[in-house]
């Protein structure tokens, strides 16, 4: 566990981060979001479906190759 020190730029950094990704997806560069193939949609009358399994699959490597990045940047 980081001490309280070294714990305020940490919670900066991911600050900055959000602020980033709001700009971006604002600006209209993840549109494309959501839409990609494999990407599954069902519209019927009365019932609506949405299960996003390309779009999180993305969202997880992105997610793993950040940790492993901050892993590696991280080791003494």
């Amino acid at each position: 566990m980081p001490s309280n020190t070294s714990l305020g730029p940490i919670i900066l950094l991911v600050g900055l981060g959000l602020v980033a990704l709001g700009l971006v997806v604002w600006s209209g560069a993840l549109s494309w979001f959501g839409r990609l193939p494999g990407d599954i949609r069902v519209e019927r009358p009365g019932v609506s479906v949405f299960a996003p399994i390309t779009s999180m699959i993305v969202v997880s490597v992105v997610l793993s190759a950040m940790v492993g990045l901050f892993r590696w940047f991280g080791r003494p």
